[in-house]
């Protein structure tokens, strides 16, 4: 039980280290920048399914008013 616990330490210790000497963080430009490719890039494929959803939905009418 004590070896469980000295290895979760252990775990803990070294994502410790590697997250405070090894990870490189973005600058706060780069976070921003990335922040709104990120938004952009939403939008535009919300869009796009939006757009997508529209027609299906126009044929779908055309298609239930002829069959009645």
């Amino acid at each position: 039980m004590n070896k469980f616990f000295n290895n979760r330490l252990t775990d803990i210790k070294e994502s410790y280290n590697e997250l405070v000497h090894k990870v490189s963080w973005p600058t706060k430009s780069e976070l921003a920048n990335s922040t709104i490719v990120v938004m952009v890039a939403s939008i535009i494929a919300s869009l796009v399914i939006w757009a997508i959803d529209w027609c299906i939905n126009i044929l779908m009418h055309y298609v239930y008013n002829v069959a009645a």
